[in-house]
C-alpha cells in the first residue's frame, strides 16, 4: 500500500467528489449507504484527476485506476502516513459542545504568530480529519484538528489517524445519545483523546472547572485554566450585555478587560482555552488579547443579528441537553433593557432519552419566566400548558405565529438542532 501512497505526492491534492474534481488530483472513491464512489472513477479521470483509488476490481485498469481492499481505510492510512512526515504540534479538540468554536478561537489566536492548518467548517469525522491532515505542507507550523463523534470508538479511531501531541476536551454532555446510549458512553468515547495524548507523552490543556473530566486526569504534562486559583490561568467573567467581557491572570500578569464579539456564558471557557493555548505556544499577552477580541462568530453559532424590529441571538447550528441548558441559563442572565423571547427547536438524535430531555427543557423554560415558543415534534409530543409557552409542531406553524403576533423590541434567542432550521425564521422577526 505504501507504493500507492506515493501517487499522492505526484498529484495536486485529494478529490472525493467528481462535482469538484481538482486538476491532477488523486481521486479516492468513497462509498456510502446511497452511493458507490467506484462508479465515478472513470468520470474523475476524464474530468482531470491524475489517478484514482477504488475498492472494486471491475473498474480498476491498473494504469491510472488502482484497486485497494478498502478505499476509506486507504484514505485514513495515507493521512496518517503523511501526518508522520511532520514533527509539528498536532492539537486535537473534541467535546459534546463548543469544539468548533474552540477550534476557531484557538486557531485565531495561534494564527497571530504561526502558520496554522485547522479544520474547515465541521469536517471533523472519519473522512474530514484525514482530508484536513492531507493538506499539511512544509509551511505549516501547527495543526488544529477538530474531532467529532456520534458513536463509541470514533475519537479513538481519529486519534490513530492524527496522533495528536496536544489535546483539549471542551466538555462532556448528553449529545448523540441515539448512538452512545448514555452519558457514560459519551465519556468513554471522548476521553480517548486524553488517553491518546498521554500515550504520546504530549500536552493536555484542561478546564479545571469541568468536574466530570477533572477526576479522570492525572498526568504531569497538564496545563489548566478555570475560575479558581487551582488553575494555571485564572479567568473572571465580568459581564454579558450581551457580549462576553472577561479578564484573566497568569502568574504575575493581569490582563485588561477583554471585550469580545461573542455572547453566552458558555463561550467564556472557550476564550480561556484559546488564551491558554496561546500562552503554551509562547505568544505574548498583547497579541493573544488582540486576537481574542478580534474574533467574529459565523455559521449560526452565537451570532448577534439585528432585524428591523428585534435583536436576535442565533445559535441554531446544533443542540443537545447540555448546550440547550447552557444557552437558556446564559440568556436568562443577560443584562438588557429589552424584553426577552426564546424560540427553541427540537434536540435531535436523543434516542430513548428524547421524551425525558425535552420535558426538562420545558421545565427550565418555565422556571426562567421568559416567553418561549417551542418548535418541533419532540417538544410538541410532551407539551405542558404554561401561559408563557407556545408549541409548534414544525417551523411552518412557527412562521404563522410570528406573522400573526409581530414581535417588536425583543431580545430573541433562537436555539435548536440544525435539522429544525430556526434560522429560516429570521425574515419573520
Amino acid at each position: 500500500m505504501e507504493n500507492l501512497f506515493q501517487l499522492f505526492y505526484s498529484c495536486s491534492g485529494i478529490s472525493t467528489d467528481t462535482r469538484s474534481i481538482g486538476s491532477d488530483s488523486l481521486f479516492i472513491a468513497l462509498s456510502g449507504e446511497n452511493f458507490n464512489g467506484n462508479t465515478f472513477a472513470q468520470e474523475a479521470i476524464q474530468k482531470g484527476a491524475k489517478f484514482a483509488i477504488v475498492d472494486d476490481t471491475t473498474v480498476a485498469d491498473h494504469v491510472r485506476i488502482f484497486c485497494v481492499p478498502n478505499s476509506l481505510e486507504f484514505l485514513q492510512k495515507l493521512a496518517n502516513y503523511h501526518r508522520n512526515k511532520f514533527s509539528i504540534p498536532i492539537i486535537g479538540i473534541t467535546g459534546s459542545n463548543g469544539k468548533t468554536t474552540s477550534k476557531e478561537l484557538i486557531s485565531t489566536v495561534l494564527s497571530a504568530k504561526y502558520n496554522v492548518l485547522f479544520t474547515q467548517g465541521n469536517l471533523n469525522n472519519h473522512i474530514g480529519v484525514p482530508l484536513t491532515l492531507l493538506l499539511l505542507n512544509e509551511s505549516h507550523q501547527i495543526a488544529v484538528i477538530e474531532m467529532g463523534a456520534n458513536k463509541p470508538g470514533d475519537i479513538a479511531e481519529l486519534c490513530e489517524i492524527a496522533e495528536p501531541t496536544h489535546g483539549i476536551i471542551t466538555n462532556i454532555g448528553k449529545a448523540h445519545l441515539e448512538g452512545f446510549g448514555d452519558l457514560a458512553g459519551v465519556f468513554k468515547t471522548k476521553i480517548a483523546l486524553f488517553e491518546s495524548v498521554i500515550n504520546n507523552e504530549g500536552i493536555l490543556i484542561h478546564d479545571i472547572d469541568n468536574d466530570l473530566i477533572a477526576g479522570s486526569v492525572g498526568y504531569p504534562h497538564l496545563k489548566t485554566f478555570g475560575t479558581t486559583n487551582k488553575a494555571d490561568l485564572i479567568g473572571t467573567l465580568v459581564t454579558m450585555n450581551p457580549y462576553v467581557v472577561f479578564h484573566y491572570q497568569f502568574g504575575d500578569y493581569h490582563s485588561p478587560e477583554l471585550h469580545t464579539n461573542m455572547i453566552g456564558q458558555y463561550n467564556f471557557s472557550n476564550f480561556l482555552a484559546a488564551v491558554r493555548f496561546g500562552i503554551e505556544f509562547n505568544m505574548d499577552f498583547e497579541t493573544i488579547n488582540t486576537a481574542v477580541c478580534s474574533y467574529l462568530p459565523s455559521n449560526n453559532r452565537s451570532e448577534i443579528k439585528k432585524t428591523a424590529h428585534n435583536v436576535l441571538i442565533l445559535d441554531a447550528y446544533n443542540a443537545n441537553p447540555s448546550s440547550m441548558l447552557s444557552a437558556i441559563n446564559s440568556f436568562a442572565m443577560m443584562e438588557t433593557e429589552q424584553s426577552k423571547l426564546m424560540i427553541l427547536g427540537d434536540m435531535l438524535e436523543m434516542g430513548d432519552s428524547e421524551k425525558e430531555e425535552h420535558e426538562k427543557i420545558i421545565a427550565l423554560a418555565q422556571k426562567t419566566g421568559i416567553n418561549t415558543i417551542f418548535v418541533g415534534q419532540a417538544f410538541d409530543n410532551v407539551k405542558t400548558p404554561f401561559d408563557s409557552i407556545s408549541y409548534c409542531a414544525n417551523r411552518i406553524d412557527a412562521e404563522l405565529i410570528l406573522e400573526h403576533v409581530k414581535f417588536k423590541d425583543k431580545l430573541i434567542l433562537l436555539k435548536g438542532s440544525r435539522g429544525i432550521g430556526l434560522e429560516k425564521l429570521i425574515p419573520h422577526l
